[in-house]
């Protein structure tokens, strides 16, 4: 049992150290104030701290509060004064369930050593059903429901083999919203491939949380051999393996690091983004990688814009395509750069649909687009965020199809066709033969606006999409929207939009 000693007296300090040595005990250190022990006890791992009560600049019972707050788990034995027997009963709060009165006697402190030995003892011997397998272990270490303390550490080295401080490899693979259908094969393929290398000790994580595979290796020979050899073999499979998807590497200094390093890792995941599937992320390596300068493709999305206007979703494909292709132009770019970019293609396509109304804003949640945007640690999964938003576009278009009554589609229709010529609600009933009353009302009840409202916003949304996708002049735009009068054109415009004509065709160039 290693022992820290924190007593201001040096002859008490030294006598102590004796009886110890004389038991068997391995005395770990001495302190003469709780500030000195504290340091020492962080410093040693110590299994037992003996400490006095009062002390100069920190008292035992302040160094055990402060031990507690910092998440020591050590037994403690408080030495005090007769007199401060009462005060002393106070340690029995912070955990400590021996305390001896000065001065120490013999007997009583072999007694009070015997009794910490038997609790450590017990705790040891209820460790194997209380911490189980590596794989529960690591998990509960993970998730911070199992503190990686010294007697975590020594039931590791006991069990499993895994030394204080010795090299631990973790490797993350990253799976994507498709976790829960590719983890399993991941599993099996890492498992299949691991058992073939000599000397080599590793055990599998699910991660859920992180849509991960944890793949941690305790016993190996020689770490760059390892790390050559799984860079090849993902090389080799990821023309077949349908679950890879980013793969990061990084080495911890024992079980206590490995929380700290894979939360690390997991944040550079990302960089399969810019550095493809079958290229190992090395962290701290990958902090050191030259990016180049990220140019914004504002052509592209002037092109988006345009072809929106114009309604040809086909053409808005091609330009979208267009887009995923531009970064993939050999240059390395942050994935934040990219990120950052996707965002604002994105927001831009967002806009526009519902300028020119072809895209209900209620129909999306903004925040989330950004939030899976930038959450994002594939390519695909940028790909994706924008064919989500695509896919909108056209599931507004076949609601719009769908929802309408057969006489209100007719009378949109020939609103449609007839808008720059102008076309009358009395017009419309005469072609279908039924009363302008019986149009007016059922064109009101369906799409919840008359029909005159409805014709001056088909013009204004014509306009915008004129304004935003064309160079053409105001009076132009005016006479193909239907309106003779350009003035009287900007007097509508501004009042369906609060902007003028010209303010408009500026806010969104």
């Amino acid at each position: 049992m290693r022992v820290v000693v924190v007593e201001d007296e040096i002859r008490i300090r030294e006598g102590i150290q004796g009886l110890l040595e004389m038991m068997g005990h391995e005395f770990a250190g001495g302190a003469e104030n709780g500030l000195e022990g504290l340091a020492l006890i962080q410093q040693v791992q110590p299994d037992l701290v003996i400490a006095d009560i009062r002390m100069p600049e920190m008292g035992g019972l302040e160094m055990l509060k402060e031990m507690r707050a910092q998440g020591i788990q050590v037994k403690a034995i408080i030495l005090s004064a007769y007199s401060e027997f009462d005060y002393a009963k106070r340690a029995m709060g912070l955990g400590v369930t021996e305390y001896l009165l000065k001065p120490v006697s013999v007997d009583e402190f072999s007694k009070a050593m015997h009794a910490i030995e038997m609790q450590i003892e017990k705790e040891k011997a209820a460790q194997p059903e209380t911490l189980g397998t590596i794989e529960q272990v690591v998990s509960t270490i993970l998730y911070g429901q199992l503190k990686a303390d010294s007697s975590v550490e020594e039931y590791l080295a006991k069990r499993f083999g895994i030394r204080e401080g010795q090299k631990i490899i973790e490797i993350c693979v990253y799976l994507g919203s498709g976790y829960k259908d590719k983890v399993q094969k991941a599993e099996r393929e890492w498992s299949q491939m691991l058992k073939l290398k000599k000397d080599l000790e590793f055990c599998l994580i699910q991660a859920e949380y992180e849509q991960s595979l944890l793949v941690m290796v305790y016993q190996f020979g020689s770490i760059q051999g390892l790390k050559r050899s799984i860079q090849s073999w993902m090389l080799e499979i990821s023309a077949s393996a349908d679950w890879l998807g980013s793969v990061g590497w990084v080495e911890a200094d024992g079980i206590q690091g490995i929380k700290q390093k894979f939360e690390m890792l997991y944040r550079f995941m990302d960089w399969n983004i810019t550095l493809g599937q079958d290229v190992l992320i090395a962290y701290p390596n990958v902090m050191q990688v030259q990016a180049s300068i990220c140019v914004y493709p504002i052509e592209l999305e002037n092109r988006l814009k345009t072809e929106l206007c114009l309604g040809d979703q086909q053409r808005v494909g091609k330009v979208v395509d267009s887009f995923h292709r531009y970064f993939a132009d050999g240059k390395i770019y942050t994935p934040k750069d990219i990120k950052e970019c996707y965002v604002r293609f994105i927001w831009a396509f967002i806009h526009v649909t519902i300028e020119i109304d072809m895209l209900d804003s209620a129909s999306l949640s903004q925040q989330k687009v950004l939030d899976r945007v930038m959450g994002a640690k594939l390519f695909k999964e940028l790909e994706e965020a924008v064919e989500e938003v695509f896919g909108k576009l056209q599931a507004h278009a076949d609601t719009e199809e769908e929802v309408a009554h057969l006489t209100v589609r007719r009378i949109k229709s020939m609103i449609h066709e007839f808008y720059q010529s102008g076309i009358t609600l009395d017009e419309i009933a005469l072609k279908l033969n039924v009363t302008p009353e019986y149009l007016s009302m059922q064109f009101h009840k369906e799409v919840g606006e008359t029909y005159t409202s409805y014709l001056k916003n088909y013009r204004v949304n014509k306009a915008k999409e004129l304004l935003i996708g064309t160079q053409m002049k105001q009076y132009e735009i005016a006479q193909e929207v239907g309106y003779t009068d350009s003035k009287y054109f900007s007097k509508v415009f501004r009042e369906c939009t609060g902007y003028s004509p010209a303010d408009y065709r500026k806010m969104h160039k």
